[in-house]
């Protein structure tokens, strides 16, 4: 079987989880916050539905290890409510390193 080819998707600040196996999201995650920076997006949209709450916790899991992630929160209502999370990260030229 060989493998599938990669799937191209735009890189607009918004990621949408639902079509995608969720064992590929946390690799997905950092690599679209890469890809954003790279182009200037600071604020991204991550959409992982509501249902059980499986892919916001990793999710979240994953934001919460990235040092280029400034904050992350649930979106208000009218972005998604609690299946979406607003992700702020930082510019790509001030590095990606925390100061803990």
């Amino acid at each position: 079987m060989e493998p599938a080819d990669p799937v191209e998707f735009p890189i607009d600040g918004t990621l949408d989880l639902h079509t995608f196996d969720p064992r590929e999201v946390k690799d997905l995650v950092v690599d679209y916050l890469r890809a954003c920076r790279e182009r200037g997006i600071a604020q991204v949209r991550i959409v992982h539905g509501k249902g059980k709450g499986v892919l916001l916790k990793t999710v979240h899991s994953v934001l919460g290890k990235l040092p280029e992630v400034i904050s992350f929160q649930l979106a208000d209502e009218t972005a998604g409510g609690w299946g979406a999370t607003i992700v702020q990260i930082r510019p790509e030229d001030e590095g990606s390193s925390r100061s803990d």
